[in-house]
Formats: C-alpha cells, structure tokens, sequence
C-alpha cells in the first residue's frame, strides 16, 4: 500500500510539473511563419509610395456587403450579374489581365494551389477575377482563363473559376464598396495586391494579401464564409487551434494551447487512471478476526 501510494503521487508530481512547465510557455510569443507582403505595385513593380494615399491603397470593409445587382461580361461577352455568380463563397480577384507583374503572381498562384483546397469548386466556392481595366475585353479575360486553368494540371470545372470585365461605373462601384482604391498610370495601374473573400450573399469576411496562397489560409476562409462569420473562424476546433493572425495576414497553428490542452487531459486522464487502479488493488478493507 506504501508503495503504491508512492508511485501515484511521484506520478502526480510529475504530470503537475508539465503541466506548470505547458502554461508557463503559453506566456511567451511564437514567431508565426510571415511573408513579405505586397500592397500596391503597377506593371513595372512601382511600389506603395508613389501613389497618392486617398486614390490608392485598401481599406478594409469587413461586415459590409459588395453590390451583387451589378452587371458585367464574362469570359464569352455574355452579360452576368454578381448575383448569379456569388452564389457559393467567393474568391473575388480585383486585376487586369494585360499586367505583366503581380496580377499574373496573384492568379498564377492562386491557381497553383487551387487543387490543394479541400472543397469542390463551383459547388462549394467559386472564384471571380474581376479586370479593373475598362477597356479590357471578354476575349481577353477568355485567354487568360484557359491560361490559368490549364496550368493547374488538374481537373477544375468551368464554372469554379470566371472571368469577368465591365463597364467604369459597375468596376468603381464594385472596387469601392470592398474599399479597392487604384489608380491608372498612363497603360498601367498602382494599385493593392489581395484577394476578397465573400459569403453568398456579398458579405466580406476577409482579405488575403500577396501573390503566395497556402491551402489552409482559403480553406479556413472559405469556411468562414460558408457560415458567414466575419474575422473569426466558424468553428469551435477550428477556431480554437488557429488564430488568424492581421499582421502576417495569415492563419496560425497555436501550438501552445494545443499542447496544453493536450497535457491537461493527459494529465486527468492519468489521475483518474491511478486513482481507479489504486482501489481495485487495495480491494474492500479486511476485517479482523480474532479467537476467544
């Protein structure tokens, strides 16, 4: 019985030393995984400081909703309404087609990551890049299309990725509302580098920022979009091991308070383990049976 004893609370002892030693560590910053971002380039790469701050840049309009009566042409020339598109979350991609620079890096790379993404295109999420260029045309939009789905090397439905081109008016109104401020310069543009991600009903949940895509970031976006939950993730796993993190513009593993939890149920579970042992082993107490 004395040894038992000892063994059980050595072991307890040792499992409440991890667990001080697991929240100790949740105090102390991780460096999260971060990219060099891009906000606002022309064609020839011109950066942010050109431009003029109150016509250029990204002002972030989450909560609000994009205008889904507009109406545009799609990679065939045939008139399109937002509406009947963003039916599904969104990926919504504001560029022109004839850029040379990061327009092609944030399509090209959206599309080397597309068949990572773990939900079907076209049923559960769609994407839309949408030319900010007025005097682009629908037979442009068409070759870049085929460009871009034909470099993924993968099977990608017609209908999960368009195309669309548009009158200035709807362009502005539509680039305005998600707070999109570019600016021509001579054939070319300054403007921000990111992508828009809507729910169905044209409500912006968030943005990503840069030309670099990871499967998780679009994944976990486009799951708080199914729900329409806007800066937070939608579910409660989700949500409680990654975090989003607005500096990095990206999703972070919390690491720490995984592995804290892990050690506290651990923790119970070897105490309840010890506690249930001990009993059977030292069974019903005995009585004493002496003679007369």
């Amino acid at each position: 019985m004395e040894w038992l004893r000892g063994v059980r609370w050595s072991g307890v002892r040792s499992f409440l030393a991890s667990l001080l030693v697991a929240f100790s560590l949740m105090s102390v910053p991780v460096a999260a995984h971060t990219e060099e971002q891009l906000h606002e380039h022309g064609r020839s790469g011109t950066d942010a400081g050109v431009g003029d701050a109150a016509t250029v840049g990204l002002s972030e309009r989450l909560g609000e909703k994009i205008p889904l009566d507009l109406t545009f042409r799609d990679e065939t020339g045939s008139p399109v309404r937002l509406k009947d598109l963003v039916t599904v979350p969104t990926i919504i991609l504001p560029v022109y087609y004839s850029c040379t620079n990061v327009c092609n890096f944030l399509q090209g790379g959206l599309a080397s990551v597309l068949p990572e993404v773990r939900r079907k295109p076209g049923e559960e999420y769609r994407v839309i890049s949408v030319s900010f260029d007025e005097t682009e045309t629908p037979a442009l939009a068409g070759r870049y299309k085929r460009t871009y789905l034909n470099s993924m090397n993968a099977p990608f439905p017609e209908d999960g990725w368009r195309f669309l081109t548009g009158e200035p008016e709807n362009i502005r109104r539509l680039t305005d509302a998600a707070g999109f401020r570019f600016e021509r310069r001579g054939r070319d543009f300054i403007h921000p580098v990111a992508s828009i991600i809507v729910t169905r009903d044209g409500t912006i949940v968030r943005y990503l920022y840069g030309t670099t895509f990871l499967p998780k970031d679009l994944t976990l976006a486009l799951l708080e979009a199914r729900d329409g939950k806007v800066g937070t993730t939608i579910r409660k796993m989700v949500g409680y091991c990654f975090t989003f993190d607005p500096k990095s513009k990206t999703y972070v593993f919390n690491l720490l308070r995984v592995s804290a939890t892990i050690v506290i149920i651990c923790t119970g579970a070897f105490l309840a383990f010890l506690f249930l042992t001990g009993k059977k082993r030292l069974g019903p107490p005995r009585g004493n049976h002496g003679t007369d």
